[in-house]
């Protein structure tokens, strides 16, 4: 197997997560009694949320680039960013090794397109939301996004740094996800991608409203495929 580098701790919650969906689907694919080789950098996140200048963003490139030497020099062969909005932020990491870095957009627009669907929403933070870095992904693919609603970024964006981020479920936040859910399947979207790694903690994603791409499972299932020799990225 080969080994893969991590960067995490955006948050360390969405970090957890991925380490439990690789090391089920290895053990899955080779045996019970295996383990992923796996390198995990868990950065501090206090510097890493909300960032809104320029110099926040550049700082932010720094230090996941730098971390991704790190994991480099220790024997990463490839890298994974775990979290969904520092993906902004991918070809300043990209830059920096010479190993690939699996972008999550990527990943995700290609189980989209396999699935022949073809008009889908995609909700998570403010940026991931409101910015070209990730929709462009998808939109690459010719899969058409429904525009975001102003209202649902901001409940979303406050309900991830407000509680997710903090590994806090409210019913209050269940109930909001799913309204928005119901109302992007009337408004003609046919399935929805989760574009934040900690929104699986809100909602079942394999008995939802509407059918739903987790992108930190299909991530994760990514990574294992690397790991395992199975794929490269870009296949």
């Amino acid at each position: 197997m080969r080994k893969l580098g991590l960067i995490g701790g955006m948050s360390w919650y969405s970090t957890r997560t991925y380490y439990e969906h690789i090391n089920r689907l290895v053990q899955k694919r080779v045996g019970q009694r295996h383990s992923a080789p796996l390198l995990i950098e868990s950065l501090d996140f206090q510097d890493l949320q909300r960032l809104s200048t320029a110099d926040e963003w550049k700082e932010a490139a720094k230090t996941l680039a730098q971390s991704a030497r790190r994991l480099e020099k220790a024997g990463a062969t490839a890298i994974i960013i775990g979290a969904n909005s520092m993906h902004k932020v991918h070809a300043d990491v990209q830059k920096a090794v010479d190993v690939p870095v699996i972008h999550i957009a990527e990943c995700v627009a290609e189980r989209v397109a396999q699935d022949k669907r073809s008009k889908v929403a995609l909700i998570g933070t403010r940026n991931v939301m409101l910015e070209s870095f990730y929709r462009q992904k998808l939109i690459e693919r010719d899969i058409e996004l429904l525009p975001p609603e102003i209202a649902f970024v901001d409940s979303l964006d406050r309900i991830i740094y407000n509680e997710l981020l903090l590994g806090k479920v409210s019913r209050q936040a269940e109930r909001e996800l799913k309204t928005i859910l119901t109302n992007l399947g009337q408004d003609g979207a046919q399935a929805v991608v989760l574009g934040c790694t900690e929104l699986e903690m809100l909602v079942d994603v394999d008995a939802a409203v509407l059918p739903l791409y987790d992108c930190t499972r299909i991530h994760a299932e990514a990574a294992a495929e690397w790991i395992l020799g199975e794929a490269t990225p870009g296949e």
